[in-house]
């Protein structure tokens, strides 16, 4: 899948979050336990950063491929952004997965939810609200709520799916497009992407840590099979095409 984004996006990423129920410990000893254990299996992990309610470890971001992981309040973060494959992604996850839990004493109920997600970022020059509805919504009903005189201040439209009947398998994509007041009223528009998120999030309980990397299989497959299937032709595709037509 990887391969097939070079012509569609401009960035491509995969974050994961483990939510707690309870926030995380703070021990100096403990954080800095499990961050050099992460730097140990992946090297690149080399800038530790603080910032006001949130410690950090990143590989170098000038770069067009890197990673991180983050730990704040109630949530473990790790992500990489335009991986090579999704693979080089997957095992960062995986190793949090393994490793976190251990270090930061977290126990399996006190685990909320995890969730993967897909991120996909088109730049774009002009107005972003504007080209999201011609996209994805000018064509359907919600298209006849503009009249000829009227303007698009917003268009970023949400979508959430139970995937299976106890709602614990779920979905959401989301489209985000940061057009500002001010680039609107001057008609000036900087070059920033519209996002699109794909988040698949299992809240179902576990019994054992280590059925967290059964868990995480079974959120890249339903990701990889709904950016496939769904998300690439129908919105992604869709908005690169409007993006393109922009005089």
């Amino acid at each position: 899948m990887v391969d097939a984004l070079d012509t569609l996006v401009t960035d491509f990423y995969v974050n994961q979050k483990l939510a707690l129920k309870m926030d995380l410990p703070e021990s100096r000893e403990t954080v800095l336990d499990l961050f050099g254990r992460l730097k140990k299996e992946f090297p690149g992990l080399a800038n530790f950063r603080r910032f006001e309610d949130e410690l950090a470890l990143e590989s170098d971001e000038l770069q067009r491929a890197y990673s991180w992981f983050s730990l704040k309040g109630t949530t473990l973060r790790s992500g990489s952004v335009n991986p090579d494959d999704l693979g080089d992604a997957y095992d960062l996850h995986r190793k949090v997965l393994e490793v976190a839990p251990w270090f930061l004493s977290i126990s399996p109920i006190d685990i909320e939810h995890l969730e993967l997600v897909f991120g996909f970022d088109l730049e774009a020059q002009g107005d972003r609200d504007a080209i999201v509805f011609k996209a994805l919504l000018a064509d359907g009903p919600l298209g006849e709520m503009i009249g000829e005189d009227e303007q698009v201040i917003e268009s970023q439209p949400v979508l959430g799916i139970a995937l299976e009947p106890t709602s614990r398998m779920q979905a959401f994509v989301e489209v985000k497009t940061r057009t500002t007041t001010r680039e609107r009223n001057s008609g000036i528009f900087t070059r920033e992407p519209i996002s699109v998120f794909l988040t698949v999030r299992n809240t179902g309980g576990i019994e054992d840590l280590g059925d967290l990397d059964m868990r995480f299989a079974a959120l890249a497959g339903c990701a990889e099979r709904l950016a496939e299937e769904r998300v690439l032709p129908n919105i992604v595709t869709p908005l690169r095409h409007a993006i393109l037509a922009e005089p």
